[in-house]
Parts: structure tokens; sequence; C-alpha cells
């Protein structure tokens, strides 16, 4: 992946004694035991979306469903303790929730949120009899905001069933189960409908006030409070369709949560569990984006033509590394990949990672002293 992922809080970088300012801004959304604000997001809608067909309906007549469906996964969702080390020693630093969904021998794994588990020193697991169980980090992606852990089987009764993600639809039930503001209400369980799919919220992965990743995700009006993240999403059938996450926080905003959909977790939970970390291609280099470097810089320092407002800026090559291989060099603007234009830092991203594959090469249409040029990379895992 980009090395630009984790290494880029609100970096500068200076030519000819001019630093580039990141510029930033922001609304308010919860990673629901972290807050975090964004201005003005924008949510991606796909208006052509399945509606709750008869079945479902029909069987959300039925008085005990939900009573059912909750019975049938709530054994399956735990607690998750973030313990972290201070000066005062080891100390509970948050608590999420997590849901188990394999029990293969001695181990059990844990699906949770990658924010739930982040910079823990210890991470211990709840299961829902009150059984505390140490828990070890098999692998974790910020992008995705997923992690896998793994626990020793011997007191876990009940392993989730994952739904098929083309069963879920607009307007079926929808029921969260986790631990909201922590232990104390665990097990908790609140009901609403899927009120979207495949929407898109952007996110600021470095703190930078600038939104560098777009996160696929169920929308659902069931109740998500902090200490949720990395519960459950469930159906009537009890099958979890999503992995909560997220809320829109803002005063006037009511039942707006986030899920990570089931099409976008099970191949991230099985590389977690299998390699430690979800392998993406990667090119080797630090970026900007250009649209936050004043227009003048971008004219007298890079010699960019006017009409070149978008792009990602090269801001450091990594020695060895394919970008260096391809001829790639440090001032360098990106503005086009495959034919596609590279709008941001964001949009680059989501053509490497949804579009391209380690050991593809890639056309990329490269600005170098105001002059275009084309430079084949070929794509490498990290």
């Amino acid at each position: 992946m980009l090395n630009e992922d984790n290494h880029q809080t609100k970096r500068s970088y200076k030519r000819s004694g001019l630093a580039f300012g990141v510029l930033g801004a922001i609304i308010a959304v919860f990673l629901v035991t972290t807050v975090f604000q964004w201005k003005g997001i924008s949510v991606s809608i796909n208006t052509n979306q399945p509606t709750a067909q008869a079945d479902e309906l029909n069987l959300s007549d039925n008085p005990n469903a939900v009573t059912q469906a909750i019975d049938e996964t709530s054994k399956a969702v735990v607690g998750v303790s973030n313990i972290q080390e201070t000066r005062q020693g080891t100390q509970k630093a948050g608590t999420g929730s997590g849901v188990i969904y394999k029990k293969d021998g001695d181990h059990a794994f844990v699906v949770t949120n990658h924010h739930v588990v982040a910079n823990s020193s210890e991470l211990e697991v709840v299961l829902s009899d009150g059984t505390k169980v140490k828990a070890e980090l098999k692998g974790s992606d910020p992008l995705t905001d997923l992690a896998v852990l793994q626990i020793d089987s011997d007191h876990v009764e009940k392993v989730a069933e994952f739904a098929n993600a083309d069963d879920v639809e607009v307007g079926q039930t929808a029921i969260a189960i986790g631990n909201p503001l922590g232990m104390e209400f665990a097990g908790s369980a609140t009901k609403g409908i899927v009120s979207g799919l495949d929407r898109s919220i952007p996110r600021d992965m470095n703190g930078d006030q600038q939104p560098d990743w777009q996160t696929q995700v169920i929308q659902t009006d069931a109740a998500i409070n902090p200490g949720n993240s990395g519960g459950a999403l469930i159906n009537l059938q009890g099958e979890v369709i999503g992995i909560n996450s997220m809320k829109i926080a803002k005063e006037e905003v009511e039942g707006i949560g986030f899920s990570i959909p089931m099409n976008v977790a099970k191949p991230v939970i099985k590389d977690l569990e299998t390699k430690g970390q979800v392998e993406r291609p990667y090119m080797g280099v630090s970026l900007q984006d250009v649209s936050q470097i004043p227009g003048s810089v971008l004219q007298r320092e890079l010699n960019l033509p006017t009409d070149v407002t978008q792009g990602v800026l090269i801001q450091g090559v990594e020695q060895g590394s394919a970008a260096q291989k391809a001829g790639l060099s440090q001032y360098d603007v990106i503005t086009e990949i495959d034919g596609n234009k590279v709008e941001s830092l964001m949009s680059l991203r989501e053509y490497l990672y949804n579009k391209a594959e380690i050991g593809d090469t890639v056309e990329l249409t490269v600005y170098r002293d105001g002059e275009p040029m084309k430079a084949e990379l070929k794509l490498s895992s990290q």
C-alpha cells in the first residue's frame, strides 16, 4: 500500500524557503469509541437500492422474531477492552465490542474495529457470561477500520453467522448488539431498519483534517453509541449484516449510524486472520494533494500550467521502491493513472486498492518542471 497511509500527519515540505501548508477542515462523526470531526461531510448515495422483500416483511410480523434473532446472536457478541501502558502502570483506555465469528480447535476468532484496539499494549475480551480472556491481535487495518483477535476457545459457546451481503435490502429490520458506554450495559440491543446501502463516508486517517479515504458502509437508524464499535448489526435471521463502526454526531442529527457491510468485511477478516495484514498495491511514495497548495506556489515553484489544479504532489520517494524504479522524483505531480484523472490522494488510493492488483503495471501521467511525461510503474506489495 502507499506509505503515505499513516505517515502524512500534518506534514509540510519546503522548497526555496517556502512551506506548503496543509489546509484543513471538518462535521462531527463518531467512530464509536472515539470522536473525529469532519467539516462538510459528504455521503455518496446509490439511489438504485433494493428494498425489503415480502418474506422479510412477513417475518417481521412475528412478534417473537426480534427476540429470536437476538437470542441467536447475542452470545457471540463480546466486549473488547483496550489496555494501555501509562505512567501509573497499565489501565483500561477504552471499551468496544466484537463478534466471535469462528471457532477452530483451541482458538476462536473475534472481529472488531481497528480504532477499538489501536495503541493497545494488552487486549482483553469479555464474553457474554462475564468471563474475561486475554486476546492476541492477529491483524488490524486502519482503512477498513477492522481488526481480528484470537482468544482461547474454552469458554466460547456461540459463533455468529455472516449474512450474504447481496440479501441486505433497504427497509429490512436491523438490530445492533453491543456494549454502549462500556460493559455496564453489555449485550444491549437496539432495533431499526437498514436506511441505506453503498454509502461512502470520507475519513481522515492521519489527523490532518483532510479526508484521505472513503469507507463503504450500511446506514441504519438502529441506535449506535460509544462502546458499540465492533459489535454486530444483524437481520431477523440472527445473521451478521455488518460490523458497527460509527455514527454522525451532530446535535441536529438523529438516527444515522454506520456499519461495515460483510462484502467489504469478509475478505479483510480473512487476510487479517491468515496474514496479519491486508496486502494492497504499493508505490513507495509520500504524497500531498495539489489542492492543498497555494496556486502561486504551484506555478512559481513547480511550474505547473494554470489549468493543472488537481493531482498529487510527490513529497518523497522510497529507496528501492516501485516508484524509484519507474523514475519518479520528488516534486513530480501525478495527474492521471491508466487514463483516469487523479483528483486527490483519495481518488488515487481508490483506483489502486479497488481496480488494480499487486503485480499490475500502471501508466502514470506526471508533470515535472511543468512538462507532462508518462511513466510505467509495476505495483509491488509493501
